[in-house]
């Protein structure tokens, strides 16, 4: 239950231009990482440290920070509130790894790969606790309502998810309910909270929510048209991996629907069984059907319903970050 781990705190993301505008308010948010990552048990504070210093795009927090200062907020609630959506992110992934039995994200061993599963689900645990901690220095119960029945849906999602696997006959629109479970919800909380805390029109608050949402969904399918096609250096994961696990997602629900009568029997197949000894035949079909090009359609059509939203917030450097992050959620490569 021991691993060999840097004691260096939890660092920044890797610089940006969508970061770039909210710069301080990120550096701040780093400050309180360190600062409520703080425990008497020395085990919980290493393996926060752990996953909060693997890296990634925090794009949860950003969207909190943006949607408050796209909206002129002036205040510092919106740190905090950017914080904890980062550790209620931080506690799914500590979650999702023990599910998943994953090994390997972000190019780095998996928390429950290191120390074993119990304590990273006991830590994914604090996290949350803590979380909500913070959730009443915000002080306020709009925010609390947002973000305590999103983390009710986001757990929905991941047991939707996993009574998912192995089943080939999810539907399109199956899928659809599940990804906006496990994944967009908590964009779109990110989102609307920031929105509530700089008490937005109402209009303006409807728009935040559902930007938040659709780019959740955009980016979910991205993902899971990267595990068939994406560079597996610059995603941190194997691919198919996805594929190995029996997930049905979108580019097989599609090769599926488009495919011949044999292609989509060996595809059912597979998601029945799980494993790789397929994965080049798959990999042929989800081609030869189309079902990338229609699994990022999809997900333009998710970016492009994000942009419309932001119409309704005056012109600023924070709205344009907005966009940019809808249409970077759609051209990423990882």
């Amino acid at each position: 239950m021991t691993a060999n781990v840097s004691s260096a705190q939890p660092v920044s993301p890797t610089p940006s231009p969508l970061h770039a505008v909210v710069a301080e308010d990120f550096a701040a948010v780093n400050r309180t990482i360190i600062e409520q990552l703080t425990s008497k048990v020395p085990l919980v504070e290493t393996i926060g440290q752990y996953i909060i210093e693997s890296g990634g795009k925090r794009l949860r927090p950003l969207l909190a920070l943006l949607a408050a200062r796209a909206l002129n907020y002036t205040g510092e609630k919106h740190i905090p509130l950017a914080t904890l959506i980062e550790f209620m992110h931080t506690s799914t992934l500590l979650h999702d790894d023990v599910v998943d039995e994953s090994h390997m994200r972000r190019g780095k061993k998996t928390a429950n790969d290191a120390w074993g599963n119990a304590p990273s689900v006991l830590v994914g645990d604090f996290l949350y606790a803590r979380s909500f901690q913070m959730m009443v220095d915000v002080g306020s119960m709009r925010i609390m309502a947002i973000l305590s029945g999103a983390t009710c849906i986001i757990a929905e999602g991941e047991v939707l998810q996993l009574t998912n696997i192995g089943n080939p006959s999810i539907s399109e629109a199956d899928y659809f309910e599940t990804i906006l479970g496990k994944t967009a919800m908590l964009f779109e909380a990110a989102s609307h909270s920031g929105a509530v805390l700089a008490q937005a029109t109402p209009e303006q608050e409807h728009a935040l929510q559902y930007y938040g949402r659709y780019l959740g969904l955009a980016f979910q399918l991205i993902d899971d048209l990267l595990d068939y096609q994406g560079d597996a250096d610059a995603m941190g994961k194997n691919v198919g991996d996805d594929l190995a696990e029996g997930k049905p997602t979108l580019p097989l629900i599609h090769a599926m629907e488009q495919g011949t009568p044999e292609q989509a029997k060996l595809i059912r197949q597979v998601i029945r069984q799980g494993g790789l000894e397929q994965l080049d035949a798959v990999l042929e079909i989800v081609h030869a059907t189309g079902a990338l090009d229609y699994t990022r359609q999809r997900a333009e059509e998710m970016a492009d319903k994000a942009l419309e939203q932001l119409n309704t917030l005056p012109p600023s450097t924070y709205r344009d970050s907005m966009a940019q992050l809808a249409r970077l959620a759609v051209d990423r490569k990882a």
